[in-house]
């Protein structure tokens, strides 16, 4: 089990608690959530105005701590310089690439080549709504979408971030998209007539189901190699290389 924030909200605006809440157990946190945070501008603000004064310096004190930068849900020229002021590899957890389907969420080729120069990893996520044809789309369509990427990113840039909440209520998601900050509803990549959970996948129901998408893979000439990469490989790889724990500090050991 790894521990993963989906927002900078554990840090509040005080720089020492990102080397708390690394010494507590927390591997990765997103720099945003869908709206601007004081770091960094989420992907459904009008207008990305990149990284903040704060941010910058978050990002170099999780480099410093072993805390691994995700920006799933985070806007393009926030990303973008994220990465250039990282000096540790950057990770888009659960996203798709934005030719494949033009999702809020989803990553342009240039996100794309930045990750990939970063030598960090791109997430597929199987949420339906990041998904062409949404619900629909078939099993061989994602699978080229994975071969295309690979051949864009190279295979060691790339994984699996399902981005999925199964057996969630409504009410689950309804948190998800406005949580405490809004009162009125945020339907996120939905609308007000498609407001629910959307439905499953056919070739993908949970967990058990990843070995369809191993099968839809070799058929697109991966190796059992290269699969072996794609399918947890590259995570635990880049895991290895970024998530090193903090040494020992006195002060934090006081607070924690």
């Amino acid at each position: 089990i790894i521990f993963g924030a989906q927002n900078c909200s554990p840090i509040e605006d005080e720089i020492r608690l990102v080397e708390v809440m690394r010494r507590l157990g927390l591997m990765i946190m997103q720099l945003t959530y869908n709206n601007q945070s004081l770091l960094a501008c989420g992907c459904y603000e009008e207008e990305d105005s990149g990284l903040t004064r704060f941010g910058k310096q978050v990002i170099a004190e999780m480099n410093r701590v072993g805390m691994v930068i995700d920006m799933s849900h985070s806007a393009e020229r926030s990303t973008l310089e994220a990465v250039d002021c990282s000096a540790q590899p950057v990770i888009i957890s659960h996203a798709n690439p934005s030719h494949f389907h033009p999702a809020l969420r989803n990553k342009s080729n240039k996100v794309l080549d930045a990750i990939a120069a970063n030598e960090g990893l791109l997430g597929f996520s199987l949420y339906p709504f990041h998904l062409k044809d949404g619900p629909q789309c078939s099993l061989d369509n994602f699978a080229d979408m994975v071969a295309w990427t690979a051949d864009r990113m190279g295979v060691n840039r790339i994984g699996f971030g399902s981005d999925l909440c199964q057996s969630q209520p409504q009410s689950v998601l309804e948190w998800m998209r406005t949580g405490r900050w809004s009162k009125v509803m945020d339907y996120g990549e939905g609308s007000s007539q498609d407001a629910g959970w959307p439905e499953s996948l056919a070739w993908f129901g949970d967990n058990r189901d990843f070995p369809r998408i191993v099968d839809a893979l070799k058929t697109k000439g991966f190796s059992d190699e290269e699969l072996g990469l794609i399918m947890g490989g590259n995570w635990v790889d880049l895991l290895t290389r970024v998530a090193q724990p903090v040494a020992e500090s006195a002060e934090i050991d006081a607070e924690i």
